[in-house]
């Protein structure tokens, strides 16, 4: 809506994972590498975690990237609310097998055939398991017991990817799953931006939508849009994209921060030392005192 008054080429500040605006900190070059490390040295099982709104998502959807740039078969389950038998049929449907997607004896053979024809094409196989801190328990030792399909001369034929909030690392800590504990041998966790980081984050965005020369969101409100976000990424684009809009409707360039405490106040959004709002403060507005932002405490 706002593109063509700051003649930018499209949206920076979208909230759907895009790798194409993967902004390359430091960590999510680490992340990034280490996913793809695993993958290519087989080895098993891998965890990512991270706060809600840090990237894990968009980590995935660039390993994806990287997985069909190398012809390498995987499946991606996104849904974590599923018990045993669906997840056996969501590995069925996504990997294509040629089976009954409902027995999973049937599943279990297929996948052990494709797993081999795989290896011995000199190529590995993919499970990515988005929002895994959902997973159910029984779930869990379903996708343990995929681990142990393996050769001695290749070593682990499944590569398997745990996404997750740091629910998940709290959920492997529990004596019932310690063996599949046992068996991560990469970790890799998302943590906020720092305020330098938010703010190259927010011009890296707009260069690559176009603004080369960021002059809309001075450093003082970028360091104001990072306190009020606590560095939280999609928290920093529902602001960033807010801001915008706010500054095109008033048809200005720069935006303040009364514009950024007008945005904050639409969102509900919460941050550190900040005085909570009271049922007054919400007299005129007809959807009362729901919050519709994040804090980092949520889950």
């Amino acid at each position: 809506m706002y593109n063509a008054y700051f003649n930018l080429r499209e949206n920076p500040f979208n909230l759907s994972p895009d790798p194409a605006f993967l902004y390359r900190s430091p960590q999510h070059e680490e992340a990034l590498a280490n996913l793809i490390y695993g993958v290519q040295s087989r080895k098993g099982f891998i965890v990512l975690t991270g706060e809600v709104g840090t990237g894990k998502t968009t980590m995935l959807e660039c390993l994806r990237d990287y997985l069909d740039s190398q012809r390498i078969e995987f499946a991606f389950i996104f849904n974590s609310r599923i018990n045993a038998d669906q997840f056996f049929e969501m590995i069925a449907y996504d990997f294509g097998l040629h089976c009954n997607h409902k027995s999973k004896p049937e599943v279990l053979h297929s996948l052990n055939e494709l797993l081999i024809q795989k290896a011995n094409e000199g190529r590995t196989t993919v499970l990515l398991l988005d929002e895994a801190h959902n997973l159910e328990w029984d779930v869990l030792e379903e996708v343990r017991l995929l681990g142990n399909l393996e050769n001695p001369r290749i070593g682990k034929l499944l590569q398997i990817i745990l996404s997750g909030q740091p629910e998940l690392d709290r959920k492997l800590e529990s004596p019932n799953l310690r063996q599949l504990k046992q068996r991560i041998v990469l970790r890799c966790h998302l943590r906020p931006f720092s305020e330098s980081e938010t703010m190259e984050y927010i011009n890296y965005r707009l260069a690559k939508a176009g603004m080369k020369q960021q002059n809309v969101l001075p450093p003082s409100v970028m360091a104001e849009i990072h306190a009020r976000t606590q560095g939280i990424p999609r928290l920093i684009n529902a602001v960033c994209d807010n801001m915008l809009l706010t500054a095109f409707a008033m048809e200005e360039k720069l935006g303040t921060m009364e514009m950024l405490d007008e945005v904050c106040a639409d969102l509900r959004l919460d941050w550190p030392g900040r005085r909570p709002r009271g049922r007054s403060d919400y007299q005129g507005d007809p959807y009362g005192p729901i919050r519709s932002g994040y804090s980092k405490r949520e889950s």
